[in-house]
């Protein structure tokens, strides 16, 4: 999808510079409250990055930085409203991927485009997922070969969980069961916490999570990670290898949070809080803390955060065309 080094490497020069007082002009902050509306609960990934990040811009970006949720309809809520603000930079989207790449394409109507609507301004984090087994699946399954063995031998027995349905974890399944050539029926829950109960207490045998959610259970031997999703290992879990790595050369599924504004935003505006947000990435302290989450930071100029998602709004085009999935409005 993108090649992370040459983006963190980037990224850090351009943190580097910033930090001498080079290549940005001097800016004044905004005049007024800006606001970082998130799509989804307070608590949760998003708040882990957004906070913080707010934290180190306030009085730097605005007058004011705060972190507003805006739930429901799977981030699309915040993302309608976000649309309809005043271009003026003070209402910022937080948004994980799939809104702006995969709903698209999965859903009939959306009311907004997410190449026309919206000025990208940059990348923070990017995450991977695990094909994740639980107690409910026989001990000695220790990768997707042994699974794909038992799942059909057992195709009645083969359910993974999902944390929603038209998810990309819910994709990663499709593509799996595709590839392999098996059954496996889904079962979408709300959310990733009640999934993950049901994972560690037998009653799904495996499931796709963000890493992050099964990292400290897969170290502590309660569950077994089989594959990771993405294009290259997770830092998080390094002894497990790829999907990819055991054969499924087409399979390469994981998600970042990016930060949008509406479009026609002043692009002095968009390059100022493009560039802050890269600044607060570069802390230490902040990198180690997103790490406990599994979260890696990722960063990049306006130009080419826009690259990046218009590249995954047309590989999600042609997976989704491919299974024929349509989610229900």
């Amino acid at each position: 999808m993108w090649n992370r080094r040459e983006l963190l490497q980037r990224s850090a020069a351009l943190s580097g510079l910033a930090s001498l007082g080079l290549g940005r002009p001097a800016w004044a902050q905004l005049n007024g409250n800006a606001v970082i509306v998130s799509g989804f609960p307070a608590g949760g990934m998003g708040d882990n990055v957004a906070r913080p990040v707010a934290e180190r811009l306030r009085g730097r970006y605005a007058t004011s930085l705060m972190v507003e949720a805006r739930t429901g309809a799977g981030g699309r809520i915040a993302v309608e409203y976000v649309k309809r603000a005043a271009p003026d930079g003070l209402t910022i989207l937080q948004i994980p991927s799939s809104p702006m790449t995969l709903y698209p394409h999965t859903y009939k109507k959306l009311n907004y485009d997410p190449l026309t609507d919206f000025a990208p301004v940059c990348s923070t984090v990017t995450y991977a997922f695990s094909f994740t087994a639980g107690p409910g699946l026989p001990a000695e399954i220790k990768t997707v070969a042994d699974y794909v063995a038992w799942a059909r031998a057992n195709p009645k027995l083969a359910t993974y969980g999902i944390p929603a349905a038209g998810s990309a974890l819910h994709f990663a399944g499709m593509l799996l069961q595709k590839a392999a050539g098996i059954e496996m029926t889904s079962v979408a829950y709300r959310g990733g916490a009640p999934l993950l109960n049901d994972l560690l207490g037998g009653q799904v045998p495996v499931s796709f999570n963000v890493v992050g959610e099964v990292m400290p259970h897969v170290r502590s031997g309660k569950l077994r990670s089989l594959a990771i999703t993405s294009a290259q290992r997770s830092p998080f879990l390094p002894e497990v290898p790829t999907l990819i790595e055991q054969g499924y050369k087409n399979i390469a599924v994981q998600e970042w949070l990016g930060w949008f504004l509406p479009a026609r935003t002043p692009a002095d505006v968009v390059l100022r809080l493009n560039t802050l947000v890269g600044e607060a990435l570069q802390v230490p302290d902040f990198v180690a803390a997103l790490a406990t989450y599994g979260l890696q930071p990722i960063h990049q100029s306006p130009q080419e955060f826009a690259q990046m998602v218009k590249a995954d709004y047309e590989k999600w085009g042609s997976i989704v065309r491919s299974t024929g999935f349509t989610a229900e409005d």
